[in-house]
């Protein structure tokens, strides 16, 4: 599975905004965000559909399905609140 390029970044387009704007995440590369130091979370692209690693836990990722705005709408909740 690879990292998301850019047309599959321009799909996640309304999701990216609203994660952009989270004060606890920083982008350092499009679509890949970090919280402090570390990496937090980054999407994917695969034939069945775009998926983001999430460090749920903090410490390690966790893949979720990000194809679907439901989905991706999970995502977002996914994230630390600051």
């Amino acid at each position: 599975m690879k990292h998301a390029g850019s047309n599959t970044l321009a799909t996640l387009e309304s999701l990216l905004r609203k994660i952009r704007a989270h004060a606890a995440l920083t982008e350092r590369t499009p679509g890949s965000f970090y919280r402090k130091s570390k990496a937090y979370l980054h999407f994917h692209e695969d034939p069945s559909g775009t998926y983001a690693d999430v460090k749920l836990n903090l410490i390690d990722f966790t893949r979720l399905r990000a194809t679907t705005s439901k989905e991706q709408h999970t995502c977002f909740r996914s994230l630390p609140r600051v």
